[in-house]
């Protein structure tokens, strides 16, 4: 009798949470025809030839030849792509994606970041590479900044000088004008939260500016109006007759509260995503002005700490308002990880976590990597995917495209057999899948990062995003592929996860820990999925104790339910 009733319990309990099950397993279709496949690089990161045909210093140059980087790595090779278009293209044949997302390096183009310092060979070495792309059916993406100011503009105060905004307008123009006939989608800025925050918040990044109170807000200033000034550019002179699109690509991690059942953990959290990615979002997708919250929270601790001000937010004119909102043909997106945050009193400290009264956390049962900022957390993604089509896009109805997703693994060891890096991009793209059939999310690209290990900044070579491996040791650099490249050829090939054919000869997918699961609305599920499955092992335990026979009669009744449902949820592979 105990049995009896602990088994109708026990199948009450998961027919009430198939929904919770089908969301942590994969779902089986296909992208939308036309899909966009992607994986990327960025100048610094693989070009090398610091110097070379009259490139212009970066800030990161500077910052590598101080010995900033981690073991003294320096990027003056780093990948040596400045020499290898061709390589590189033949790498991006045999991953059969359609798209390849580039940046441009600005000191490169004009050494001294300005228009008048024109280098020709620079340029030259981007006409090859888009001509090399289109001619093997690659659509090439253009990023115009991905963080490698050249270090005469920052020597005049970077993006802290207003002047900056001119100098930008006029290398995008020069970008449009030369390239814009092959190139037909652009990101004016990659991650620029990372420039405000890192470059001149904390100075983790070059240039090394410590001011979170004044530069950081000063910097995201003048980025947006850089950002909408190139774009005005392009609609202006250039859309009519080449036919592209200009957005940006912005960073976001998911902030889920720490306890859904507290209010102040769920606002918590809203502060997180606004001081992140609504700073830069907000002003282009909203109204041209930065997030009311941002602006609340600021003014909050200003009264509260007026002796140590915490953070002066520049204000917008009319006009600059006016300029800035809608000036996005689409919403990029980069995003790696998930944060679980709870409220805190930040009292009177600078930065987001202090002004933002806010503390982040991670679950320990969560799959670290070797960097200490990702965790793989793929639920996260479907989440700020429709957080951003209710949040920014209700109105303008742009596309999202995904231009960065991917995760590092360590220098040493096998490198090539990523395995777990496999793990981690199956659950992500399919959680974009499910974003797209499930919830009706306009998603249009997937970019993995990266084509290839690179040089990765403040950890130089100990990090390998790649789906490539360089040998860094060998002056010509070679590229292998890992078991990532072939997983990812696959997805491609298939358009998805359609087929029923074994994706790749590797270590399949763990399933993802269900009490991670993602279901929406976002911010009850982990607390209510783990208090099911809590029942549901509480009643497994019971019928351990109980009759084996009729433990043996329940497995069957179990399983036997479960065929039923794969039968009636064809697209569910538990």
């Amino acid at each position: 009798k105990i049995y009896h009733v602990c088994l109708g319990m026990l199948c009450h309990a998961l027919a009430l949470n198939m929904t919770v099950i089908l969301s942590y397993a994969l779902l089986n279709e296909s992208f939308p025809d036309g899909f966009q496949w992607a994986t990327s690089s960025e100048s610094f990161k693989v070009e090398g030839g610091w110097s070379e045909d009259g490139k212009g210093e970066t800030i990161w140059d500077r910052w590598g030849h101080e010995n900033h980087f981690f073991d003294n790595h320096t990027a003056d090779l780093a990948c040596d792509s400045y020499n290898k278009v061709d390589y590189d293209v033949y790498l991006l044949r045999g991953l059969n994606v359609n798209t390849y997302q580039f940046s441009i390096s600005w000191a490169r183009i004009f050494p001294s970041g300005q228009r008048g310092s024109q280098s020709e060979k620079g340029v030259l070495y981007y006409d090859k590479l888009i001509n090399a792309l289109i001619e093997s059916g690659i659509q090439p993406v253009v990023t115009l900044y991905h963080w490698d100011l050249p270090q005469a503009l920052q020597d005049y105060g970077g993006w802290t000088n207003a002047s900056i905004v001119e100098a930008f307008k006029d290398y995008a123009d020069f970008c449009f004008s030369r390239f814009g006939d092959r190139v037909k989608t652009w990101n004016t800025f990659s991650s620029p939260w990372v420039v405000s925050h890192a470059g001149y918040g904390t100075g983790e990044h070059p240039p090394g500016v410590k001011d979170y109170v004044v530069a950081s807000y000063k910097v995201t200033h003048n980025i947006l109006k850089s950002h909408a000034e190139a774009w005005h550019v392009y609609n202006d002179r250039y859309r009519k007759a080449q036919g592209g699109e200009v957005g940006i690509a912005l960073n976001s991690d998911w902030a889920e509260p720490k306890d859904p059942s507290r209010p102040e953990d769920t606002a918590a959290a809203d502060r997180y995503l606004q001081f992140m990615l609504g700073w830069f979002a907000h002003p282009i997708f909203v109204n041209g002005d930065y997030p009311e919250t941002l602006k609340t929270q600021i003014e909050q601790k200003r009264n509260k700490c007026p002796l140590s001000e915490p953070a002066r937010l520049p204000v917008f004119t009319a006009e600059e308002s006016k300029r800035i909102h809608g000036t996005a043909d689409f919403l990029g997106l980069n995003h790696y990880t998930s944060w679980l945050i709870n409220s805190t009193d930040g009292g009177c400290i600078p930065g987001p976590h202090g002004v933002g009264d806010f503390q982040a956390h991670v679950d320990p049962s969560w799959s670290s990597t070797v960097s200490d900022w990702i965790y793989s957390t793929p639920w996260g993604l479907r989440r700020l995917l429709n957080y951003i089509s209710k949040e920014y896009l209700n109105v303008t109805k742009v596309p999202i495209h995904i231009t960065g997703n991917g995760m590092p693994t360590e220098y040493s060891g096998d490198t090539l057999d990523d395995t777990h890096r496999v793990d981690y991009l199956k659950s992500y793209i399919n959680e974009a899948l499910k974003a797209i059939h499930l919830d009706g999310v306009n998603v249009q690209r997937f970019t993995v990062q990266s084509l290839m290990d690179s040089f990765e900044g403040p950890q130089g070579h100990s990090e390998r995003f790649g789906l490539h491996h360089v040998d860094f040791d060998l002056p010509d650099r070679p590229r292998t592929p890992k078991q990532s490249a072939y997983f990812y050829s696959k997805i491609i090939e298939n358009n998805g996860f359609a087929s029923r054919e074994k994706l790749f000869n590797a270590q399949e997918t763990k399933n993802i820990e269900p009490n991670k699961v993602s279901s929406l609305p976002p911010s009850t599920v982990p607390s209510q999925t783990k208090n099911v499955w809590i029942v549901l092992l509480f009643l497994l335990s019971l019928l351990l104790l109980g009759n084996v026979s009729a433990m043996k009669t329940g497995v069957t009744h179990k399983n036997s339910l479960t065929d039923n449902c794969k039968r009636n949820v064809k697209r569910c592979v538990m």
